[in-house]
């Protein structure tokens, strides 16, 4: 029976990926919880615990095979399916995910940009095609995307949100900072960019006080 990891223990593991993935490039062949805790700031125990949900064991004195870890994680997190997503909304925040070269490596690939904007139309970011968003239904017709990254003002989210879901977007991720209305069947996942610069700033202001 597949286990189901918690979405905290699924970031931590990615976490640890981007760790192996540096310890394999300087060819170090194996790593331990303990450095793994080190570099996150995070308990050890934490990290073993984690690691042991994935039904591996390191060896005493020795620690985890770099490779094998890594392996692992990039199967329980299902690396190797490609999952393919359209970024609505070419602004500053929509460029820079466009830019962003490390989604492949997590078997996640952008393949185009959707606005409204006639100066953005027609120009390619990082290889990828700037479209018109009246478009976006013709488009979709002609591919298997299901996935959305939604990066549009605040105030036009709802309104394009309901334009993506009657064109066939399931899986919508969400960059604005407004709670959107779906149905039932459509999945969202939040990405609340301020909330987590809070946390960090008023964590922080407890650690020095």
């Amino acid at each position: 029976m597949e286990k189901i990891l918690t979405n905290k223990v699924i970031n931590r593991l990615t976490l640890y990926h981007s760790i192996l993935s540096d310890y394999m490039e300087r060819e170090i062949e194996n790593i331990s919880s303990t450095n793994i805790a080190e570099l996150l700031h995070i308990d050890n125990t934490t990290v073993r615990k984690d690691i042991a949900l994935l039904g591996y064991k390191g060896k005493c004195k020795v620690g985890y095979k770099t490779s094998e870890l890594k392996a692992l994680i990039e199967e329980t997190l299902k690396f190797e399916k490609l999952k393919t997503a359209f970024i609505i909304g070419a602004g500053n925040l929509g460029m820079a995910l466009a830019k962003y070269d490390n989604f492949e490596a997590y078997g996640f690939k952008i393949n185009a940009l959707f606005d409204n904007s006639p100066e953005k139309i027609g120009q390619k970011i990082n290889d990828k095609d700037i479209f018109s968003i009246k478009d976006f239904g013709k488009i979709m017709k002609k591919t298997d995307v299901k996935i959305a990254i939604l990066t549009v003002p605040k105030a036009h989210a709802q309104e394009v949100t309901n334009f993506l879901i009657k064109s066939g977007i399931e899986y919508i991720w969400n960059f604005t900072p407004c709670v959107l209305n779906v149905p039932d069947n459509i999945q969202v996942w939040n990405e609340n960019l301020i909330g987590n610069f809070l946390q960090f700033t008023v964590n922080h202001g407890k650690k020095d006080n």
